[in-house]
Order: structure tokens, then C-alpha cells, then sequence
């Protein structure tokens, strides 16, 4: 590709009014309103009324702002250029939405919270989002919870600190929900300090994350996965009361090793790993990397109401030797977790190594809205994160309504390829008419998309 040389002698001028730069707003914004996003915010949320007036459509517009791109308040400016006023009404301007969020208290964020649980529900009514368009075998509905550091610059963000990863932020804690033939969505969330420990507040999410996934899910028995971090009786607790199973990895210490010690050596397994071979006339792996199991009590030295007894489920390879000689005898490096489930060995160990689709999210999240926390206000960046959390969801929910791969791919490529779609806005018979680039590679899909969200059209009248 080069520059075309007939460039040379053409301008740019920013003048026409008819041209939109997210004509892809228009289908997932009418799914928002089907969904009743507006309605659901006008009716939870009670920011003061000299800032929070008319807050279910200032909500969408924040909504619909970070699903085109925005990932401060200033880039909401986006909703009103060109022809977007001909195709929305109510788009707030940027000083509106920076003032709406700062009016924003611990309690309004709970009631954002609860939009946002109130909505998914709605959305995964309307859409395939749990089910997805096809079936597949897997460990069935998997409940993953996990944190994550986002910096800041400045220092007016309240709450801002170093924490774990040495990374001046605010700490996102976050669950997800995934099932065989369906991307992870987001079902609970909150923002904490950044110094503060990874358990912090962790009970309270599990709890409100099975919850929500029992009323989304309700005949199913979900797997919560989680890092050594959340090994704790709250969180464990929290899920096991919730009708969860869970899968979460343990630290070594003393209990830990002296139940590793009595596994016996006939009883590893090896495993698909990393550089593993498989031996067709054996019909096995070979492979260092093994797994095995013994019986295990978590909590075991407190009082019996507390106590959980499940499995604990050890994986372990060899230890490399930096100087690159053979060892006398091997040594071996263990990862262990604890696990509820009735998966056997190694299907277990598999399915908790797929916890890390967790960090996908995180890194979506990070590549969108969470890109930066706009406020210096705690609460207004809590708020922030919720409504990234709406976007997100209401994203993934718009691309399973193409019938494509789209369910599963990232924020990015969905935008790029059915949000952010040029158009140029036209009017015959008292009816708008988008033109959208010819020979666009995505057509189908984004009428799809279109067609779902809105219905086909009408025919035109002369």
C-alpha cells in the first residue's frame, strides 16, 4: 500500500454533518434499551437530583461512549460529532458525565452494582451469551475470581498505592463466568485501594458472584477457580455456601508438605504439558510433568463447622538445574491446589490451569475503558469500573448476535470490526438511511448484528 498520488491535490476540511464514526453504536445501543439499561439506572440509582438527573440516560451515554473507545471522561466527547445527534438523542457532554460521576458515593456504587448484575441478567435472557451458538465438552459453568493493578499517575487519586506488583494503582477485583461455549462475562466487581490485600473484600464478591450466577445459571454447579491468595475460609466459605464447587491453589506450607510426602511414588500420572509427547502404542503422554492426589481437610485446624474436606490435587516437574549437569536423583518442583470438584486427577488439574483465562479479561479491560481511572474521587473511579464492567458485557452480548466467532474475541477486534464502522447519514421518504463502506470485509456479520438488534427493515416507501 502507498499514498495515492491524486492526495497531493485534495485538502481536509472537517465540515460535513452528515458522517458518523460508530455507526455500530446504533444496533448496540438499541440492544441496551431492549435490555432496559436506562430504565434499570433511573430506577436504582439516587445521585443527588442538581447532579444526577435524568441518571439512567446519562449512565447509557457512558456506556455507550466506552463501548465506541472512550477511556477517560474526555473522550465521550465522541457521542457528538458529525450526524451522531441525528441518530441519538441525549448524548451528554463530557463536563456533564465527569460531574455526574464526582456526585457519586459508596452507596450509589452499590446501586451501580446492582444495574450492572440486573442487566447482565437481562442481556443473557435476550442473547446467547452463557449458551453460546454451539456445544462443547468442558468442566461446565466455571466461576473464575482474581485482581489486578491499575496504575495511576498523580498524585490526587485517592485510594492510589503500591501493592503486591510493586505498581502504583487502584486494586480491581473481579469475577468472571465462562461455560464450554461461551466467553468469559463479567458477574461481580470492585475497586479497592491499591496497597490492600489480595483477600480483601473477597468473601462478599464470591458470595454476590455465585449468586448471580446461580440466578443466570440455575440448574448448573459452578467451579469457582482462584489463586493461592483467596485460599482463605472466607472466600473458600463463601463459595461452598453458594452450591460452588472450587478449585483453588494452595500454599506450601507445613500441612501442604507433609501431605505432598505421603503421596506415594507409583501413584503420579503424567500429563498433556507443555513439550509433551504422545505415544500412540502406549496410547500415553511422555512427559515429566505428572499429577496425583490424596485425600485433604482445608482448615483442617479449625473448628469442625469451618472445616471443608475435599482433594488435594498435586502437579509436579522437574526442578532444571541452572548449571545444565545431571542431578545424582531427580528434584521436583510441586504446585498444589485444593479442590471440591469430582473431576478426576488430571481433568482437574487441566481445568484449574484454566484459571489464567481470567488475565485475558483483565488485559480486555485494560485495552478499553480501564485503560485509565479518570477521576481523582475514589467513588468515581468505583463507578468507573462498573460501568466498564456494562460495556464490556453488553459488547460480548452484541457479537453473539452474529452468528460468528466474534462471541469469543476481544473487546478490540469487536469494536474494529462492528462498532467503529463509518457512515455517511442520508433521509428519503422521512426515514434515515446509513451508507456504510462498500465491499466491507465484516457485512455480514454487522447486519446480522444490525438486524438482531434493531429488526430487518421495512420496505422503502416513494
Amino acid at each position: 500500500m502507498q499514498l495515492s498520488h491524486a492526495l497531493k491535490a485534495t485538502s481536509a476540511v472537517f465540515d460535513e454533518p452528515n458522517l458518523v464514526a460508530a455507526a455500530g453504536l446504533v444496533p448496540v445501543v438499541a440492544l441496551a434499551e431492549a435490555a432496559g439499561l436506562a430504565a434499570l439506572a433511573q430506577q436504582q440509582l439516587t445521585v443527588p437530583t442538581d447532579k444526577g438527573a435524568n441518571a439512567g440516560w446519562k449512565v447509557a451515554s457512558l456506556v455507550a461512549g466506552m463501548v465506541a473507545g472512550a477511556d477517560s471522561i474526555e473522550d465521550l466527547g465522541l457521542l457528538r460529532h458529525g450526524g451522531m445527534s441525528r441518530l441519538f438523542t441525549r448524548a451528554y457532554a463530557p463536563s456533564t458525565l465527569g460531574s455526574f460521576l464526582r456526585a457519586f458515593t459508596f452507596g450509589h456504587v452499590r446501586q451501580l452494582d446492582a444495574v450492572a448484575a440486573r442487566f447482565l441478567a437481562r442481556l443473557a435472557a435476550q442473547t446467547p451469551l452463557l449458551t453460546g451458538h454451539q456445544t462443547s465438552h468442558g468442566p461446565g459453568v466455571v466461576i473464575d475470581v482474581d485482581d489486578t493493578i491499575i496504575e495511576v499517575h498523580g498524585y490526587a487519586k485517592q485510594g492510589a498505592g503500591f501493592g503486591y506488583s510493586k505498581v502504583r494503582g487502584l486494586n480491581a477485583l473481579l469475577a468472571t463466568v465462562s461455560t464450554p461455549s461461551a466467553a468469559p462475562v463479567i458477574v461481580a466487581q470492585r475497586l479497592r485501594k491499591g496497597s490492600c490485600g489480595s483477600p480483601r473484600g473477597a468473601k462478599r464478591l464470591v458470595a454476590d458472584a455465585a449468586a448471580q450466577v446461580g440466578r443466570l445459571l440455575p440448574n448448573s454447579r459452578p467451579l469457582v477457580r482462584m489463586d493461592s491468595a483467596f485460599y482463605g475460609r472466607g472466600a473458600v466459605g463463601a463459595a461452598i455456601a453458594g452450591g460452588c464447587d472450587v478449585s483453588v491453589t494452595v500454599r506450601h506450607d507445613a500441612t501442604v508438605k507433609a501431605a505432598i510426602a505421603q503421596i506415594s511414588e507409583d501413584a503420579w500420572t503424567p500429563i498433556d504439558y507443555p513439550d509433551a509427547v504422545f505415544d500412540e502404542p502406549s496410547g500415553r503422554w511422555i512427559s515429566r510433568a505428572e499429577v496425583a492426589e490424596i485425600c485433604f481437610t482445608a482448615f483442617a485446624a479449625q473448628k469442625r463447622c469451618e472445616q471443608v474436606p475435599g482433594r488435594l490435587v498435586v502437579r509436579r516437574v522437574p526442578e532444571l538445574n541452572p548449571t545444565g549437569q545431571d542431578g545424582l536423583f531427580d528434584l521436583w518442583r510441586f504446585h498444589a491446589f485444593f479442590t471440591t470438584s469430582s473431576l478426576d486427577t488430571v481433568a482437574a488439574d487441566k481445568t484449574h490451569r484454566g484459571h489464567a483465562v481470567i488475565e485475558h479479561v483483565h488485559a480486555d479491560l485494560k485495552n478499553s475503558a480501564l485503560a485509565h481511572l479518570p477521576s481523582g474521587r475514589f467513588t468515581a473511579n468505583a463507578a468507573w469500573l462498573a460501568l466498564a464492567v456494562i460495556a464490556f458485557n453488553l459488547t460480548r452480548a452484541a457479537a453473539t448476535l452474529t452468528d460468528t466467532a466474534l462471541g469469543k474475541a476481544t473487546t478490540g477486534t469487536i469494536r474494529r470490526q462492528l462498532i467503529n464502522l463509518p457512515a455517511r447519514i442520508a433521509t428519503t421518504a422521512r426515514r434515515l438511511i446509513m451508507h456504510l463502506p462498500r465491499a466491507w470485509p465484516w457485512e455480514q456479520a454487522w447486519t446480522q448484528l444490525f438486524h438482531q438488534a434493531c429488526g430487518p427493515p421495512g420496505p422503502l416507501t416513494p
